[in-house]
């Protein structure tokens, strides 16, 4: 496996945030002009006539995208990578969790999207280009620039944990929020339609795929660390 140099370690980085915030961006400015039909979004037309069209609906509506598991993911990705490119993110418990994070969050994005949604999602003109970017593209490009470039040891044992605070305070979020506007993000987490046991159980279920991700990771982290002599800072 080659060894990068500190300064193609950074570009990678670069681009993995410059492609992660782009992929936000065009997504939360779908959003904000209300590109997307009606229906779309967290306000079905079974639970009540939706957000406000125009200007009126731009707060619900971006409460409406930050409440999706794909935004947060991309978003810890974005900050994640922009950090690492700047030299500013630093060996310490806090961006340990987040990288592990990065790593994982966008890993379910992946594979929850390729599953479960894709085959009866429908996208058209702009929202193809946002779509793959936030599900497809970062997601990759964050999983290949850690195997390339790391750091190095910053996946451990003792960050599985820790990382799961982000991934929990999304749910407490989404479920929370649901009980006030009466909707949710996913099928898959309706809990007026499937009742809180089977919501919260496949919630559960998802945040056990992430368990078993994060410990993946770090079986990778460990066999590509033999197959490098990559340091674990970023000078």
């Amino acid at each position: 496996m080659p060894r990068l140099s500190p300064v193609q370690r950074r570009r990678l980085f670069a681009v993995n945030a410059a492609l992660a915030w782009s992929g936000l961006a065009l997504s939360m400015l779908l959003n904000i002009i209300d590109y997307y039909p009606p229906t779309a979004g967290l306000a079905p037309s079974r639970y009540g006539p939706g957000n406000p069209a125009g200007p009126a609906g731009i707060g619900a509506r971006l409460a409406d995208w930050i409440s999706y598991f794909t935004t947060l993911s991309n978003i810890v990705a974005a900050v994640v990578a922009t950090a690492l490119a700047s030299g500013r993110a630093r060996d310490t418990p806090f961006w340990r969790a987040l990288r592990l994070d990065s790593l994982v969050m966008t890993t379910i994005t992946a594979v929850v999207y390729a599953v479960l949604i894709a085959p009866t999602s429908v996208q058209q003109g702009w929202d193809n280009v946002s779509n793959s970017l936030i599900h497809q593209v970062t997601p990759a490009l964050t999983v290949l620039a850690w195997i390339l470039a790391g750091p190095r040891g910053w996946v451990g044992w003792r960050t599985v944990l820790p990382s799961l605070v982000v991934p929990i305070g999304w749910i407490v979020w989404m479920l929370g929020r649901g009980l006030i506007v009466r909707a949710y993000p996913y099928d898959f987490v309706d809990a007026i339609a499937l009742g809180y046991p089977k919501a919260v159980g496949n919630v559960t279920g998802i945040l056990g795929v992430g368990i078993v991700l994060a410990v993946l990771f770090v079986l990778i982290e460990r066999l590509v660390a033999r197959l490098t002599a990559q340091p674990h800072v970023i000078r």
